[in-house]
């Protein structure tokens, strides 16, 4: 009897463990924390990804022309290699023509700086006078002959600075990793670029794929309208002024124009850092004002040509990079990461303006914004 009551009774059901499954409000808590290790990963990382950023830039920079050699019917692997040798018979002469020309010109600049400040001084000493005559409290006596000292040290400094970088070979930024490894890398991105963005699109969240991949677009556009454009006003602003300050007379011509324009995708930093010493070498060089005005003229035709011209063709206007936003990025890069961070700034400052201007516009469409007090 008691084993038939026993076969009767219901087996017990089995205790099934339920399947973990990711709640959608720990979404963003998932992302943050995988954006917190990337951070870390970089910053802990930073003394050997110089190279590989370098690569990976490069592979950016020149996948179009890999792309157009595609469309005339050579295959992604023959097209890098094209790209390769039409980029090193390019650069190589380029390269060695700018050092060599920097040089020179550094070597002239520690020699005479001594002799421009002299000058710069004694032109300006009415100047002084005639302040101390409307101030006579200032104590302006010693201060030519400070200028004079402090400048003349700190500029043969500089200099003999500037010119042990360029002859050592940039030992600063590791010049043989970079020979070594950035083209590697940078020709197996360009060759398996496509394939590469492919695999980031198969792994992308399928709900939110569309507006990730819109996303995408805006930086793709941001950063090749910042980079490929700045990069070709740069080049265009550098020869400019270079040839320009050369032919007015300025012994130093060559350096600063140059200088001037490298550092001119910092917004207005190059052409007024430029333009200010333009004029001090023209007032100490010959002393009157007519090489003083057609310093001005330079810059002051450089300046229209970049903003009517230049920067609209090549850069574009709906970059969504504010130049106070850029100057910013580029400061905060180089003081946490050096020169690798002066490298990845501006995509990273593109990537937030993207993201936080996606978060603003989900924002106004919210209820949280649109909820009314009535």
């Amino acid at each position: 009897m008691g084993k038939k009551i026993l076969e009767n009774r219901p087996l017990p059901k089995k205790h099934h463990p339920k399947p973990f499954r990711i709640k959608k409000n720990s979404n963003a808590f998932i992302w943050i924390c995988i954006l917190i290790l990337f951070c870390i990963s970089v910053y802990v990382l930073r003394s050997v990804l110089l190279p590989f950023v370098a690569g990976i830039v490069l592979g950016y920079l020149f996948d179009p022309l890999a792309s157009r050699f595609e469309k005339w019917g050579l295959n992604r692997t023959l097209a890098t290699i094209l790209v390769f040798v039409v980029v090193i018979m390019v650069a190589i002469p380029t390269f060695i023509m700018i050092f060599s020309v920097i040089d020179k010109q550094l070597s002239i600049f520690v020699d005479v700086a001594p002799v421009y400040i002299s000058s710069f001084i004694k032109r300006t000493e009415p100047l002084l006078l005639e302040l101390h005559d409307k101030f006579p409290s200032l104590e302006l006596n010693a201060l030519p002959e400070m200028i004079k000292n402090n400048l003349t040290n700190s500029l043969q400094l500089g200099g003999k600075l500037l010119k042990s970088i360029i002859s050592n070979g940039f030992a600063l930024i590791n010049l043989l990793s970079l020979l070594l490894i950035t083209p590697v890398v940078a020709f197996y991105m360009l060759r398996d670029w496509d394939t590469f963005v492919k695999k980031v699109d198969n792994l992308l969240p399928r709900k939110s794929k569309n507006s990730i991949r819109e996303q995408c677009k805006l930086i793709d556009r941001a950063l090749s309208g910042f980079i490929r454009g700045q990069l070709s006003v740069c080049i265009i602003l550098g020869a400019y002024y270079s040839i320009g300050l050369h032919l007015i007379g300025i012994e130093l011509g060559l350096l600063i124009g140059f200088l001037a324009g490298l550092i001119s995708f910092i917004p207005y930093v190059g052409s007024i850092s430029g333009f200010l010493i333009s004029i001090i070498l023209a007032m100490a060089q010959f002393g009157n004002i007519t090489k003083v005005i057609e310093v001005i003229a330079i810059f002051v035709i450089g300046q229209f040509v970049e903003g009517n011209f230049l920067t609209p063709k090549l850069v574009g206007d709906n970059i969504g990079l504010h130049p106070v936003w850029v100057m910013f990025a580029l400061l905060s890069g180089g003081v946490l990461l050096g020169f690798l961070g002066l490298m990845i700034a501006v995509p990273v400052a593109a990537i937030i303006g993207v993201v936080t201007r996606y978060a603003i516009n989900n924002y106004k469409k919210s209820n949280l914004y649109l909820e009314d007090n009535s």
